[in-house]
């Protein structure tokens, strides 16, 4: 079976020759292994490191390991950590016992190199499927809820900007026929004299053309915004189209409009846009899509983060995210930077960026399949490259390059 590398694994044992033959079996397999010697120690440990499985003792002095399962299913920070337990025990009885307080199997002592990656091969792959499946539903359920938003938005303003036309018009005829009777009858009769004045007649004919005019750019913004919001909802879509990246850019940004917005502790963030003349780009739209609202979003947590540190008080810069697109030298490709002047990153957190499950963000911010989805989208559904460079306080900036014609073998 295909061994999934770069994840990592917390081996709990208190038999120092039984850690020794896992951490050899699981290290040349290409995993990251922990290591603690009761389940103490697993408990404390867990929490810093959250690895993407545990393979977990039963019988350890002190906690054991069914009460250490059982303390880690009760924490919302590692209750969805795959625990496979590791026992000598035969018994029915005990290995019900483990199933029923959250575990996902069982390993049986002596071990064995085959079992023991194949069980952990397929629970970590399990485990990626799961969230893959419900991150894929909820952009598909965002990509539907805004289809409806935009839907039902649509008529009411189609109806508005219809009768503005006419309504723009009734009342240009109006105030003619008005001036017209300025112009002959220059003594208007007390009454209408004290009326034009408690109404302020001059100001009001001078102001109603442009309230028009507002409100006719107002429902052209709304138009714009619907139309975006439609472009976004193409998520479900699975045939290569010819499409405009930019559209999908700018209607990733309508989306995220309200994050973009000024808060209580920062200013609203500057996107600086900086499009190139491109092509109609054959690709999936939606899937796209997605990857934008994926790099946006973080590079809005990235401005969120550096602010609320306390170093960011001196930090004089306006938050601001640079977007760039261009076609390549050798014109077969499109290229897009995405940049911002957020927190950055180190070295070893860009290393695992792309992983399964990897993220640096706090309980229920973040499930670290975000840019992993991504980088999937680009590089096997495009067969183009996704790069990134940051560094601590200097912001982080994503490259991409989409092929013009999509060339992969599953395209």
């Amino acid at each position: 079976m295909k061994n999934i590398p770069n994840n990592s694994i917390l081996i709990v044992d208190d038999i120092p020759t039984n850690i020794k033959v896992l951490f050899e079996i699981l290290n040349q397999a290409g995993f990251r292994v922990s290591v603690a010697k009761n389940g103490k120690s697993a408990l404390e440990k867990v929490q810093e490191i959250l690895p993407n499985l545990i393979l977990l003792d039963v019988m350890m002095p002190g906690i054991d390991g069914f009460e250490t399962c059982r303390r880690l299913k009760h924490n919302p920070k590692t209750k969805d950590i795959p625990v496979i337990f590791m026992t000598a025990l035969s018994e029915t009885v005990d290995k019900v016992k483990g199933l029923q307080i959250g575990a996902v199997d069982y390993i049986t002592k002596p071990i064995e190199y085959e079992e023991v990656l194949a069980r952990i091969n397929v629970h970590l792959e399990l485990r990626r499927t799961q969230l893959k499946l419900v991150q894929e539903e909820k952009m598909s359920s965002l990509g539907q809820l805004v289809a409806g938003i935009a839907h039902e938005i649509n008529n009411p303003v189609n109806f508005v900007s219809g009768n503005l036309i006419h309504a723009q018009k009734y009342i240009e005829d109006l105030l003619k026929l008005l001036h017209l009777y300025e112009i002959h009858t220059p003594h208007p009769i007390p009454e209408i004299q004290a009326y034009s004045t408690q109404i302020e007649l001059d100001f009001l004919k001078q102001d109603l053309p442009q309230l028009l005019s507002s409100m006719t750019m107002g429902t052209e913004r709304v138009e714009n915004i619907v139309r975006s919001l439609r472009l976004f909802s193409r998520l479900d879509e699975t045939a290569l189209q010819l499409v405009q990246l930019h559209d999908g850019i700018d209607s990733t940004l309508i989306i995220l409009g309200s994050r973009i917005k000024a808060t209580s502790i920062r200013p609203n963030i500057n996107v600086v846009k900086e499009y190139g003349d491109l092509p109609l780009v054959e690709c999936y739209a939606g899937k796209l899509n997605q990857v934008f609202m994926n790099l946006l979003s973080n590079a809005i947590d990235a401005i969120d983060e550096l602010i609320d540190q306390v170093e960011a008080n001196t930090n004089k810069q306006s938050p601001t995210i640079w977007i760039r697109t261009v076609v390549t030298s050798d014109e077969k490709s499109i290229l897009i930077e995405i940049a911002d002047n957020g927190v950055g990153m180190p070295q070893e957190v860009q290393q695992r960026m792309f992983e399964q499950f990897f993220t640096t963000k706090p309980l229920g911010k973040g499930t670290g399949l975000g840019l992993a989805i991504a980088h999937e989208i680009i590089i096997e559904k495009h067969g183009g490259t996704l790069e990134v460079n940051s560094s601590p306080g200097e912001g982080t900036r994503f490259v991409i390059t989409i092929p013009i014609n999509c060339t992969p073998v599953d395209c």
